[in-house]
């Protein structure tokens, strides 16, 4: 059981950065809509501030225990034994920072691309971005639910509003996978409820423990939802379609941040509430995540479209997330949760990048590109350097997530091991002629008088530049704060495999 921890900080920080776009988002419908520059300046100021605000969770977060941070309860809905509970732990402090800089990014890369419906654009940004954070914050069932719903409105005008000429087919693919996996989790979600007597409490549903039959449909329950998020094989196929139509801030939110909280619902519930389910699902797990690695690796190889090539990685990406996720020891966890936060960063500066570029030409064709290198060499400096840290190039974060991972997965299962290695050598040979194709081969018809990276394009990539090579040189740095959380997971699960070989050996 993840313990009840305290606010060290002595005010509500986590109910401010939630809470603090939602008032920007306020005031930008006070603001006339043909004030352009004003009603941009606003979401930005109001992304920055949120940001440092959530310095504190980074500065002053003790990674010396597995027990909550930053704790605010509140009764809420007294006849539900409903909860305004909030707190973060070393498995979710992470995702609130990267969520906070990411919106600022989104803001930047959005600034000349967006032009229709502004006003409402940002207020979508802000509301995603708040969404989020509540997602990874929240310590009651019911309020969960309810951010992980919320994150659906914004994310599908987003792309349905503001997206390529598909964008009213991917939104409503988009919508209709996770709602459909939603709703099964919210049944589960009433079964643990009604089954603890009356409790939306996670840290009091986390201390029962339920029958096995009970926790294996459960786990499938929760894994519907999940497993559309995250998204793993086979129920990625919405991905392609909602990056390739979404504008480059919905791409750049979706791969960094979105899709990472199905990874994070499986470690926050999955695992510590059915430990047993998750010891016997294991096999199942593994092999989905393998198949996701090499399938989605293969696929990049067939793609035309820039961004669907980059949304297929990241299938094979996540892949790599849920192999050490269910791995289930020290080294697959920690290099699965550190993994998520290298594929946000590395995967959201493509996304970013692809933008940038995209702004220029209209085309996400790669044919149409080409000798980028000497017409845009700013971006190409850029490009290959996120190239290089997706494909796992030592001193660079993608390495260390992916080292450990597949040390964890060899150490869970040998075959499975190797076969996560082989998706190493497919992303490295599938990205470098990406690479290759875009910058080095001979200039394509969208290639001539194209303008390289301007500031504001170069500000908000470097951020994502700096970590990239922070958490490659220095990965304690990051690995701190979830050790100790790790060690209390895998502690949980070492006691449902006991529990099992006892039970086989009767």
């Amino acid at each position: 059981m993840t313990e009840l921890g305290t606010n060290v900080l002595g005010y509500p920080i986590l109910s401010l950065v939630i809470f603090l776009p939602v008032a920007g988002a306020v005031m930008l419908l006070f603001i006339n809509r043909s004030n352009a520059f004003l009603i941009k300046l606003m979401a930005l100021i109001v992304s920055i501030a949120t940001f440092i605000i959530s310095l504190p969770l980074f500065f002053r977060f003790n990674m010396n225990t597995y027990g909550m941070q930053f704790v605010e309860s509140r009764a809420w809905i007294p006849a539900w034994n409903v909860n305004y509970a909030l707190g973060v732990d070393g498995i979710s402090v992470l995702f609130v920072l990267l969520s906070t800089l990411i919106t600022i990014l989104c803001v930047l890369i959005s600034w000349e691309a967006i032009t229709n419906k502004l006003k409402e654009f940002y207020i979508a940004i802000l509301l995603v971005e708040a969404a989020m954070i509540g997602v990874f914050c929240s310590m009651d069932f019911f309020l969960f639910y309810i951010f992980w719903e919320a994150m659906l409105i914004p994310m599908f005008l987003i792309i349905g509003v503001w997206g390529g000429p598909n964008r009213v087919y991917a939104a409503i693919k988009f919508f209709l996978f996770t709602l459909v996996g939603s709703l099964l989790m919210l049944v589960g979600i009433v079964v643990l409820y009604t089954y603890s007597g009356g409790s939306f409490s996670i840290l009091e549903l986390d201390a029962l423990t339920y029958p096995y039959n009970m926790q294996m449909i459960l786990f499938w329950a929760f894994f519907a939802s999940f497993s559309v998020k995250v998204p793993m094989f086979p129920v990625h196929t919405w991905l392609p379609d909602a990056h390739s139509e979404a504008p480059a801030a919905g791409s750049v939110l979706l791969a960094a941040i979105l899709i990472k909280m199905g990874a994070y619902g499986f470690l926050r519930f999955s695992i510590p509430l059915f430990p047993d389910a998750a010891v016997a699902m294991t096999p199942v797990m593994l092999t989905l995540s393998v198949i996701a690695i090499i399938y989605g690796g293969i696929v990049c190889f067939a793609q035309t479209d820039l961004k669907r090539l980059i949304a297929y990685s990241s299938v094979s990406h996540m892949g790599f997330v849920t192999l050490g996720i269910f791995a289930l020891n020290t080294q697959g966890l920690e290099g699965g949760i550190l993994q998520m936060v290298n594929h946000g960063i590395i995967t959201g500066a493509l996304f970013l990048a692809v933008g940038a570029i995209y702004e220029r030409t209209h085309s996400r064709e790669i044919s149409d590109y080409g000798g980028l290198a000497t017409v845009t060499p700013v971006f190409a400096a850029f490009f290959m350097i996120f190239t290089l840290a997706s494909i796992g190039l030592p001193s660079m974060n993608g390495f260390v997530g992916e080292f450990l991972i597949i040390l964890g997965g060899f150490a869970a299962s040998k075959i499975m091991g190797v076969l996560a290695a082989t998706g190493v050598i497919i992303g490295a040979a599938y990205m470098l002629w990406l690479y290759q194709r875009i910058f080095f081969m001979d200039e394509g018809p969208k290639a001539a008088g194209l303008t390289d990276l301007n500031g504001r394009e170069i500000a908000a990539l470097l951020p994502l530049l700096v970590l990239v090579f922070w958490i490659g040189l220095y990965p304690n740095a990051f690995l701190g704060f979830m050790r100790v959380s790790v060690q209390h997971l895998i502690e949980q699960v070492d006691l449902a495999k006991a529990t099992a070989l006892a039970a086989s050996m009767k």
